[in-house]
Parts: C-alpha cells; structure tokens; sequence
C-alpha cells in the first residue's frame, strides 16, 4: 500500500507539474508581458516628436500610470527614454536612436526587394525592375526578368534618362521640383522617342500627374513598342530610396491594364517601404 501511495503521490506531482506553472515560467511570463508593455511605450513615443506626459503614453497604451512609469524609468536607465522636466514629457532616448541606425547601417535594399520583386512579376506576367538615380541618370540595380519571349531587357547596370523613364518620373516627382530640375540641369530635355517630353513645362505638369496617381508611366517615351510603370520606395525620414517599375509591350500592357498594374506596382512599393523601415509619404 505505502508503495502504491508513493506512485500515486509522484504521478499526481508530475500531473500538477504539468498542468500549474513553475515558478520560473510564471517569471518568464512575467518578464514578457513586461518587455511588451515596454515595446509599446516606446512605439507610442516615436509618433510624438515633442514627447508625451505619462498619463498620455500611458492611457495610449492602455496601462495604468504606476506600471507605464515603472517602465519608462526602467528605459530611462538604458537610455532608450528620456524625461524632459521643464515640460514634464517623455520622449525617445538616444540609445533608440542607436538602435535604429544600426538597423539602417545593416540593410541592404536589394536582396530585400527582391522577394517582393518576384511576387510583382508573378502578379503582372512582366519583368520587374530596381531603380535609382546616380549624376544626372537613371541606373538599374536589379531585375527579375519575365519567362515571356517578348520583355523589356535593361540589366542591372543600365542606365537611362530621367524625363522618359518611369522610375525617373517616380523618383523626381517625389522631391522638390527645384531638385527635380536642377538634375537635369535646367535645360530643355533630350528625346528619345516621339513620345518623349521635350520640355520642362511639359515634365512638370506630367510630376504633377505622377504625385497625384502614386505612380509614374512611361508611355513608349523610352523605346518604342516599350511601356513602364513605376513607383517609389521611400526611406525612413520619407526620402526617395528607389523606384520599382514593371515594363513590357506595348502588345501586353494595353491601356486597358495600366491602372490596376500601376497600383500594383505602388501597392508593392510601399510593402517594401515597410521592409526596410521606410515611411511612405502621402
């Protein structure tokens, strides 16, 4: 009987063991809820450039004032907080600001896009290109090429002009006009086609098409028989970082398909803007 009473008292201790948490996981849980509870304060602070009082973090975050501030002095010690006594508000530390540029330091944009890249060339049954601007031109970065017999061929490497590409459009109409003119050296521009602008009247009311579409076209403006649609990938301070395009015939990108492949372009633009710890700008 004792050694059956034994058994029992052990099979129920292992049962308990299972079913109640140990002191060391109601810790780490613990430990969890309260590095959440941290992320989230520091979320909230980094959409208040001018700081927040802890009754408003803590009422933003849905936790009680005692909690939030055991928190923030918690971040405060790690410098990831700071605490602003003549205004009596909270605000982003300078290690947070560490943290990010090291982040920023580390990313690299094209291995990023690229999975995203693939997916907008399955999407669109087009190639998909990569796109930046360097002195004065357009240059490709990458390119993830369609299976179809006829598509647009500019390698990583390529370069084009600004005014008659769509990448280019995309990115100039992203900044200030000034900036925008000043790379083309405020000159008239350079055909390439018939289609292609040919003056700096005309390219301005085309970027302000562009700004108000989210996303550029290149209407056989570069090559005939070629059409393109791009849009920008911006950085964290709202910068153009790059442009994305999609480009294919004439034959295949009908007027029919340039709206909903241009919004496709912009959609996956932007999902890689929030890849990279960009902010788009509306």
């Amino acid at each position: 009987m004792n050694m059956i009473a034994r058994v029992s008292t052990e099979e129920e201790r292992r049962r308990l063991e299972v079913l109640v948490p140990s002191k060391e996981v109601l810790r780490a849980s613990g430990q969890v809820q309260s590095l959440s509870r941290a992320l989230k304060l520091l979320n909230s602070l980094s959409h208040h450039a001018q700081g927040s009082t802890l009754s408003e973090v803590a009422h933003e975050v849905g936790l009680p004032t005692s909690t939030a501030h055991r928190l923030l002095t918690t971040l405060q010690n790690e410098r990831y907080v700071r605490f602003d006594p003549e205004r009596s508000t909270w605000l982003i530390g300078v290690q947070s600001f560490r943290v990010g540029s090291a982040f920023i330091r580390s990313r690299d944009l094209i291995p990023t896009a690229r999975p995203f890249m693939r997916r907008l060339m399955e999407q669109s049954g087009e190639t998909v290109n990569l796109a930046i601007l360097d002195r004065g031109e357009v240059v490709y970065l990458a390119q993830v090429e369609c299976q179809k017999m006829m598509r647009a061929i500019a390698g990583p490497g390529g370069r084009t002009l600004p005014h008659t590409s769509s990448v280019g459009k995309a990115l100039m109409a992203s900044m200030p006009e000034a900036d925008a003119l000043r790379i083309l050296g405020g000159q008239d521009l350079r055909r390439e086609t018939g289609n292609s602008l040919c003056s700096l009247e005309q390219l301005r009311r085309e970027l302000a098409s562009v700004r108000a579409r989210g996303f550029a076209i290149d209407d056989e403006e570069t090559a005939i028989g070629l059409r393109c649609l791009g849009s920008v990938i911006h950085d964290e301070n709202g910068n153009a970082l790059a442009a994305l395009s999609v480009s294919g015939p004439t034959a295949r990108l009908a007027d029919g398909r340039m709206m909903s492949l241009g919004l496709a372009v912009k959609a996956i633009a932007a999902e890689i803007t929030c890849e990279v710890g960009g902010r788009t700008v509306q």
